[in-house]
């Protein structure tokens, strides 16, 4: 499994409760950028209306040798995700009751070169739970250092 962009903000600004896999629609130029790590996931969440699952605003580059504007793709266009009807329902019914978001964590390959993205159900931290995080991290990494 080969990761292509990870989301690294999100495990800060998120608490994460239950990842799922889903697949991913992509064109041919996309697939190429992202093999070059051309894409961000930075501002990227994921929308579940009715039966349906998209990614918004994930930034994969335009790819370098696909020439004019004709032959690439739209950098940050909705891509459609690809997964069980009862996994979707079972996101959409816990983001509208709970209050909770769905963010994407990753995108990588597969062992057969299929790209697929890796998703979160997850509940935002308030900037208090974050100053908490930060400091438990140094501390462990304070007391990683006195011991060796």
């Amino acid at each position: 499994m080969e990761e292509l962009v990870t989301n690294r903000k999100a495990s800060h600004d998120y608490e994460i409760l239950e990842t799922f896999e889903a697949g991913l629609i992509l064109l041919g130029s996309e697939i190429k950028s992202l093999r070059n790590h051309g894409g961000s996931l930075q501002d990227a969440y994921v929308d579940v209306r009715g039966g349906d699952i998209t990614l918004l605003n994930a930034s994969i580059a335009p790819y370098s040798k696909g020439g004019t504007s004709i032959f690439n793709h739209e950098e940050r266009r909705p891509r459609k995700l690809l997964m069980h009807k009862r996994e979707i329902e079972m996101l959409r019914k816990k983001v509208h009751e709970k209050g909770l978001t769905v963010i994407p964590l990753a995108i990588y390959l597969n062992k057969k070169g299929i790209a697929k993205v890796r998703i979160a159900l997850a509940k935002g931290k308030k900037s208090h739970d974050k100053r908490a995080a930060l400091k438990e991290k140094a501390d462990r990494r304070s007391m990683r250092d006195l011991d060796s």
